[in-house]
């Protein structure tokens, strides 16, 4: 269970490095609006995507590549599946996302 948990964090700190792009700022945004927010499979979703542009849709796409790829190395380096690393994640993003933004569980968006 500890190197499970250590694949979480080492895939939370690869996360938040990677959110430190361009496209950081509008998602952060979208995030406190709460247009955008973490999900309980590792990804971002919307969960207000009839406010999202089609550019704050591109950079939620493109960030949720950029995860598939970390969950993928570290899945392989740990030899657990793309799956559990995304959940594990999800789970460490989801308690850490601030109060007032929305977070998706297995039963919906909720506000946090």
């Amino acid at each position: 269970m500890k190197k499970t948990v250590r694949i979480a964090a080492i895939a939370a700190a690869l996360l938040v490095a990677g959110a430190s792009s361009a496209f950081a700022m509008s998602v952060a945004e979208a995030k406190a609006q709460c247009i955008v927010g973490e999900q309980y499979d590792g990804y971002l979703g919307f969960a207000n995507e009839a406010a999202a542009d089609e550019a704050l849709k591109r950079e939620v796409r493109g960030i949720n590549q950029q995860r598939r790829t970390a969950y993928e190395g570290l899945a392989q380096r740990n030899g657990v599946s793309v799956d559990v690393t995304a959940a594990l994640t999800a789970e460490k993003l989801m308690n850490q996302a601030p109060s007032g933004q929305c977070i998706r569980d297995q039963s919906g968006w909720r506000k946090k």
